[in-house]
This record gives structure tokens, sequence and C-alpha cells, in this order.
């Protein structure tokens, strides 16, 4: 049997999957990311953990952006600095709406229940 290799309708589209970055970000990872790291032995809170996948998606998101911004400078032949790509990153960041990436806490909160069912987190603290 042959499957297509197009995705099916519906969806978001995310440059890092959500279970990818909660693995990353508990295993001290969040560097990668552009968020903080956390103590991977202490680990972290789910709205924490929600409110990093929040930056960590504003991050790439600005950063594509900028991306964009340089690539279109270098086309019209006025090549860019890389301080100028961090400025233009830091102006896309401060103006991305924080309700633009539609991952909602409840449906962040569905994922960990899952985690917690599978075994592969374990609930901490009191």
């Amino acid at each position: 049997m042959i499957l297509p290799l197009t995705p099916g309708r519906g969806g978001y589209l995310r440059p890092f999957g959500t279970a990818i970055f909660i693995r990353d970000y508990l295993m001290a990872r969040g560097p990668d990311y552009g968020v903080e790291v956390i103590d991977p032995d202490r680990g972290a809170a789910i709205t924490d953990i929600h409110s990093a996948y929040k930056r960590a998606l504003h991050f790439d998101m600005a950063e594509d952006m900028a991306a964009r911004d340089a690539e279109e400078a270098a086309r019209k032949g006025k090549p860019m600095t890389p301080e100028e790509i961090e400025g233009r990153r830091d102006y896309y960041l401060e103006r991305i709406p924080s309700k633009l990436t539609r991952m909602r806490y409840s449906s962040f909160t569905r994922y960990f229940r899952f985690f917690i069912q599978l075994g592969w987190v374990e609930r901490t603290g009191g």
C-alpha cells in the first residue's frame, strides 16, 4: 500500500511539535528554543511550560520574519548585518500578539494528562 506524503487537511503549521518541545524543555534544552533553562531533576509546573512553549513559538516566528527581511534586503543588494537582523527579530517579537499561537491552556493540559497516563512524566511537589 502506498501512502501519500502530503499532510491531511486541518491542524496547525508549527515550527516544532508540542510534545518534542515539552520533552526537550524538561530535559533542560530550553535555550535551543530561545527560552530559559530549567533544572531537569526538579521539573516545572504546567503553566510555566505552557508559557515557555508560547514564548518559543513567538521567538521562532520573529526569527523567521527577520530572516525574510534579511533575504529581501540581500535580494535588493543591501545585505543586513547580524545586529540589524537581531534588531528586526526583537522588533517583530514585541509585536506578535499572544493569541497568535493557538495552543490554549486546556489543550496543553490534555497533553500532560496523556503523558501521565503513559508514564512519561510524573507529578512532583504538593
